[in-house]
């Protein structure tokens, strides 16, 4: 299972010191208001860790995990998502750790940066190799992990290829940071006109019971129509440009749409009321509702965000539709509605625009990882 390589080749376990992690007691809520970063495997879809959800105090990871300094490579070791790939990061800060990882102490000649790279060329062979733990899940073992051939040229020439992957990684980062930023902007801009009703001439505007004249005030049900996702199970997608959305967002992809785009996805069941702008046609999946296109504006989808859909019936489990239609919803002037599209539309182009470049800067990298980590191509 290896592309034929000019550099010498060193199993892995010759190449780092695995180190495993552990989860913190929950019984002791202290633990959990530090802030080292605690990885678990769902932020390990990200290849550089900043950050996480959940953070910890170092009493906690002495206690109950690992810490790792930043530049350390982790990857998932047991868990649902090695069914379908290898999870490999590299961190950017000290962070602890899960179980279900592993984090790779280097030898002094094997760059980290070097050793995330060499990873990731092999991750669809190393997927392969992960065997069935209980109930669906997969691990890969540790001495099948350990005896993985990685080739490990010079530290000079190490440091020589990572440079150039680096810069595309670095690329894709920064875009994702723009990203950030644009939709942040159009967020606040959004709270300002409609939450704090700072819209433009609100100085002139009267304002009865939190609704400004000209305005009026709807339940959403009155305005949209929340459609049903249709099942399609992972074993019958045929990968395509198509997006799959879960209530977690893009999920996968289909040769077909089943939705017309630009439109609206709302979470229903799994991560309930979270919400999706898709500017092109895509596949809903039934854990999730979609608005239509002709329904959807992304003044709905700004609204939608700032809607509260959590349930108190704690019976129903995921978004109640009647519950969710029951939310209020102000309806602004057409005026003030084109006025807010005005703006938010070319940042949603924007949007559009780097996250296409992304893709074309991974695809690109993709293509290049296998070639230069296996000494075929110079670096």
């Amino acid at each position: 299972g290896m592309t034929t390589s000019l550099w010498p080749l060193r199993p892995l376990g010759r190449c780092a010191k695995f180190l495993s992690g552990g989860t913190p007691s929950k019984a002791r809520p202290d633990f959990w208001e530090g802030d080292i970063p605690w990885v678990s495997s769902g932020e390990m879809t990200e290849k550089r860790i900043h950050d996480t959800s959940l953070r910890i105090t170092t009493e906690a990871a002495e206690a109950g995990s690992r810490l790792v300094p930043s530049n350390t490579v982790l990857a998932v070791v047991r868990g649902m998502s090695l069914a379908n790939e290898f999870r490999i990061a590299i961190t950017r800060r000290e962070v602890a750790f899960n179980q279900d990882l592993k984090a790779f102490a280097c030898v002094p000649d094997v760059e980290s940066e070097f050793l995330f790279y060499a990873l990731l060329a092999r991750r669809e062979y190393i997927r392969n190799l992960a065997t069935e733990a209980s109930h669906g899940t997969k691990k890969l073992e540790t001495d099948v992990l350990a005896s993985v051939q990685i080739a490990v040229p010079q530290p000079e020439i190490q440091r020589q290829a990572v440079s150039i992957l680096a810069s595309y990684d670095d690329l894709i980062e920064n875009n994702r940071r723009r990203m950030t930023l644009l939709e942040e902007s159009a967020r606040l801009l959004y709270r300002e006109w409609f939450v704090l009703l700072r819209f433009p001439g609100y100085e002139h505007t009267r304002i009865s019971d939190g609704v400004p004249e000209g305005w009026e005030k709807k339940t959403l049900g009155e305005c949209i129509t929340l459609n049903y996702g249709k099942a399609l199970k992972a074993e019958v997608r045929i990968d395509g440009e198509y997006p799959v959305y879960g209530s977690s967002g893009i999920v996968g992809s289909h040769e077909k749409p089943l939705v017309k785009g630009p439109a609206i996805i709302l979470g229903r069941k799994g991560n309930v009321g979270s919400v999706y702008w898709s500017s092109k046609s895509f596949y809903p999946i039934d854990t999730v509702y979609f608005v239509d296109a002709e329904s959807s504006s992304l003044y709905l989808y700004y609204a939608l965000k700032h809607m509260h859909f959590i349930s108190t019936d704690v019976a129903v489990p995921g978004l109640n539709r009647d519950f969710a239609y029951s939310r209020p919803l102000l309806r602004p002037t057409a005026t003030m509605l084109r006025a807010f599209l005005e703006t938010v539309t070319p940042i949603h182009a924007q949007l559009d625009k780097l996250d296409e470049t992304n893709k074309r800067l991974r695809v690109a990298r993709d293509l290049l990882l296998p070639r230069l980590m296996s000494g075929e191509i110079a670096a």
